[in-house]
């Protein structure tokens, strides 16, 4: 019962010149949907594609530029002192800026890209509003004091309970229904396969909510959980870090939680939060997904807040802080500490799509870029900053937006705003008109696609080799199990291409002190990023924004 993809890696890929594109296509479609190959020649048409459609982002050939030793220098009147230059402009970087902002200091934020966000960027067609990556965030608990002043400033909030909790507007939580499964050529509500499951399925799904909850319940002698948010703030008691010593698929097995049907429910939490397999992910992280944003024993996760634009309006009320002290389309090339000592001084360099290279003096830097490009940037770090950065690695994802001119046909429970299929390697989709309460006509669908190689490197390659007529088949292929007309329906698909999605939570990571090294600031240079937390979270991006903002506010005082 369980899909082959789940216990297997990948075929190997030929993506030699002896081969045609329609080869590569067709490998595509069978190793990573399970289509059988065929045997026609180069000749044969594939499936229909629509006519509009192409890659956006990312600007990976330009960051492989500075990788790979490009160091323009600015003139000598290209030169400007401030006192704090923010490197990136993802969820941390901006979160830093709106403290930054908010204590009155004087910045710049660069940005590589035309637009800034990272993987919570979002976009717009004639019909919808949609996400690029990551499309929603939980309620926050009432100790997430930061995260809650956030809402509030965004006008989500209509109060906060008698326990401090906040009370979010209806208009900002996911509408019903929210998730449905295609199993068996029919969709059913909810993500777990009831539609399959014996009784021992049940009862071992049972069983399962009772490990969760001894963890949601359990507490170290200081008072701390086991697993919330932020991650800092999970204990770090052996009892709870022993789980990272583990496989989740180990933890499962030990216990005699055999079900495939569990299983798979459990691999698809891994694969949507971490772009891991079950097989893959630290047991510390996949009991995280499960316990930490349950505030008790038995009760719910807590409810989502989502627009149609995902955490895209997130990114557009952070950037909307930083007004012009933000500057998208400016490729960082060098940080350089050149004063060591107390008052350190840091020299930025960067240049701008249209050919400009200027530079910064800044008494702190926040460096808000994935941990893995600081010794490509800062000449030292790769001798005399933490060796362990080389141990976080980072996976790929395929995202594609599709607009379709009306809704596909389908059988069983009606469209969701999250609509995943059982026997597909993807994590489905999300509808960007559910939030707007159009339930008929056109709609936009976000397609995403986690690639779960035991080397994220030739996962990383295999994304980047693939031509847009390559992975526009591979979406297609995979939606029309579910949908038999979505080529007929798509106007446009356009494909967003993440190398560097997010850092993946393999076993060994938290029970290291690899994290808390990459922490460490480095000459006058602070370090924000999710992934110094172990798992691309919001509220991680968004912690370590304000935590390296403190840090940069203290030592400026």
């Amino acid at each position: 019962m369980e899909a082959a993809w789940i216990q297997s890696s990948p075929v190997p890929f030929r993506w030699s010149g002896l081969w045609c594109v329609m080869i590569n296509r067709r490998e595509l479609l069978s190793s990573l949907l399970g289509l059988p190959l065929l045997n026609a020649g180069c000749g044969s048409s594939p499936g229909r594609l629509p006519e509009q459609g192409g890659f956006v982002g990312a600007s990976d050939g330009v960051g492989h530029r500075v990788r790979d030793g490009w160091r323009p220098r600015p003139a000598d009147d290209a030169w400007q002192k401030l006192p704090v230059v923010i490197v990136g402009g993802g969820i941390a970087g901006l979160s830093a800026a709106r403290k930054l902002a908010r204590a009155g200091v004087e910045f710049i934020l660069l940005e590589l890209e035309p637009e800034p966000g990272g993987t919570s960027r979002s976009g717009r067609s004639t019909v919808s509003a949609f996400p690029w990556g990551a499309h929603y965030l939980p309620v926050p608990f009432a100790g997430q004091t930061e995260l809650i002043e956030l809402l509030d400033e965004m006008e989500v909030l209509e109060g906060r309970d008698d326990n401090g909790v906040p009370i979010v507007a209806e208009q900002f939580l996911c509408r019903d229904p929210q998730e449905r499964l295609f199993i068996n050529g029919t969709w059913h509500e909810d993500l777990f396969p009831w539609a399959m499951a014996s009784e021992e399925d049940r009862q071992q799904l049972a069983r399962f909510e009772e490990a969760v909850n001894h963890w949601v319940a359990w507490r170290d002698s200081s008072g701390h959980r086991a697993f919330t948010l932020p991650v800092a703030d999970c204990s770090r008691d052996p009892d709870v870090l022993q789980l990272d010593s583990l496989r989740m698929s180990d933890w499962l097995r030990e216990r005699g939680l055999t079900s495939p049907l569990l299983r798979w429910w459990i691999d698809y939490a891994c694969r949507d939060d971490y772009g891991l397999r079950v097989d893959q992910t630290s047991a510390w992280a996949g009991l995280f997904y499960f316990a930490a944003r349950r505030d008790k024993p038995g009760a719910e996760s807590q409810a989502f807040i989502t627009w149609p634009e995902g955490n895209g309006r997130l990114v557009s009320h952070l950037a909307g802080v930083c007004g012009e002290r933000l500057r998208s389309g400016w490729t960082v090339t060098e940080i350089h500490p050149v004063t060591p000592g107390p008052e350190p001084l840091i020299e930025v360099v960067a240049a701008s799509a249209d050919g400009q290279v200027r530079g910064w003096r800044a008494a702190r830097v926040i460096f808000a870029a994935p941990p893995f490009l600081a010794r490509h940037l800062i000449p030292g770090y790769g001798r005399h900053g933490p060796a362990s950065v080389s141990q976080l690695t980072f996976g790929s994802w395929l995202v594609a937006n599709l607009e379709l001119s009306d809704r596909p046909a389908e059988a069983g429970f009606p469209m969701c705003w999250d609509n995943v299929l059982f026997d597909s390697p993807s994590l489905g989709y999300v509808a960007a008109t559910h939030q707007h309460g159009r339930d008929r006509g056109p709609t936009v669908l976000t397609w995403y696609l986690p690639l779960c190689d035991d080397d994220p490197r030739a996962a990383r390659q295999r994304l980047l080799d693939g031509s847009w007529a390559d992975w526009a088949d591979v979406v297609l292929a995979d939606l029309e199990r579910a949908h038999p007309d979505i080529r007929r329906l798509t106007v446009r698909l356009d494909l967003m291409r993440w190398g560097h999605a997010m850092v993946r939570p393999v076993p060994g990571l938290f029970q290291s002190d690899v994290l808390e090294q990459c922490r460490q600031p480095f000459g006058g240079i602070h370090f924000a990023h999710s992934a110094l937390s172990g798992m691309a979270l919001f509220e991680e991006a968004f912690h370590h924004g304000n935590r390296a903002a403190d840090e940069v506010l203290a030592s400026l005082r």
